[in-house]
């Protein structure tokens, strides 16, 4: 069983940066693909990054690519979300959670996950 805490949300302006963490607890977290997926308001939960247990391999949704950058460390338990260049659509609840299977974007492919953080870009 892994407990996962995201931290590191707020309110940034457009063009602004903000680095999202996830802690782990329990269970072996190396051996977990992990991945970030956020929910704006009356939205369904979307996917936005995933990394595999080696850390060698991540994979992004396209709208993020080139401005978000996922990585982890094993030793701390933890995965990053470093956001750059924020946009006024980026405004959601982030969310971690962990799973078995690499690449995967959708939410059924994680059975664990966070409590959320909320992040919110102003124009």
């Amino acid at each position: 069983q892994v407990q996962l805490v995201e931290s590191g949300g707020g309110l940034v302006q457009a063009g602004g940066s903000l680095r999202l963490s996830c802690a782990a607890s329990g269970g072996t977290f190396s051996m977990y693909v992990v991945a970030w997926f956020r929910q704006a308001p009356g939205k369904e939960r979307e996917f936005v990054a995933t990394i595999n247990s080696g850390f060698t391999i991540t994979y992004y949704e396209n709208s993020v690519k080139g401005r978000f950058t996922i990585s982890r460390d094993n030793a701390k338990n933890t995965v990053y979300l470093q956001m750059n260049s924020l946009k006024p659509e980026d405004t959601a609840v982030y969310y971690c959670a962990a799973g078995q299977t690499y690449g995967a974007t959708y939410t059924g492919a994680y059975a664990y996950w966070g409590q959320g953080t909320q992040v919110t870009v102003s124009s």
